[in-house]
């Protein structure tokens, strides 16, 4: 397997090389106030995961809680680390997965017809609109206002793509469902700059 974090952190290089001048020190500040954050609020193992079905990328109601799953929560096909992320967990963990009989799901706030830029992906997506599943898992948070207009600059309107009255985004996180609908395993990343590492998620899978 590669080394998702290592990719990651080459992409937060070569993003802050190629952002204008202006935005990149306020990207970098309102990043580094989620280094070392630990997200007290998230579920814990051994909770039932969430009665709860989503909409995919056609429209389709499909119930996440469904298990055994790898549920995957990211912020938005706008997102870069989220798109490297994602298509490092389609080459290195579906295959294992499948094999496994385990499925592989992603979820963000993104609205469906959305969430079909988060192209060539061979796995289900999900949207979760308005952030209910993710709040309900205790990973949402809302996004500092004055950040907003430099999101907006770079890649549209997030409360309008996403669809959400408010700012609020979900945490990077990985969750392992086992067949009985219980979660064994959760890690959050505040820093959406990182992100679970493929190795760990099979090895929680393969724990059930």
């Amino acid at each position: 397997m590669g080394d998702l974090n290592t990719d990651l952190a080459d992409l937060r290089v070569a993003v802050a090389e190629h952002l204008p001048e202006e935005v990149a020190p306020v990207l970098k500040a309102d990043r580094e106030k989620f280094v070392g954050i630990v997200a007290e609020a998230a579920v814990k193992p051994g909770v039932a995961m969430p009665d709860f079905t989503l909409p995919d990328a056609g429209g389709a109601r499909v119930r996440v809680a469904d298990g055994p799953a790898v549920v995957v929560f990211y912020r938005g096909a706008w997102c870069p680390y989220c798109n490297l992320a994602l298509r490092a967990y389609q080459q290195e963990l579906l295959p294992e997965l499948e094999n496994l009989g385990v499925k592989l799901v992603a979820v963000s706030p993104q609205l469906p017809d959305g969430s079909l830029s988060t192209n060539d992906l061979a796995f289900t997506v999900l949207s979760d609109v308005d952030n209910e599943l993710g709040r309900a898992l205790g990973i949402t948070f809302r996004q500092d206002p004055e950040i907003k207009p430099t999101f907006d600059a770079l890649i549209g309107d997030v409360e309008k793509i996403n669809g959400a009255a408010e700012w609020e985004l979900p945490y990077p996180t990985v969750l392992v469902v086992d067949g009985e609908g219980v979660i064994r395993y959760i890690d959050v990343h505040p820093d959406y700059t990182t992100r679970t590492d493929p190795a760990d998620i099979l090895a929680a899978v393969k724990a059930l």
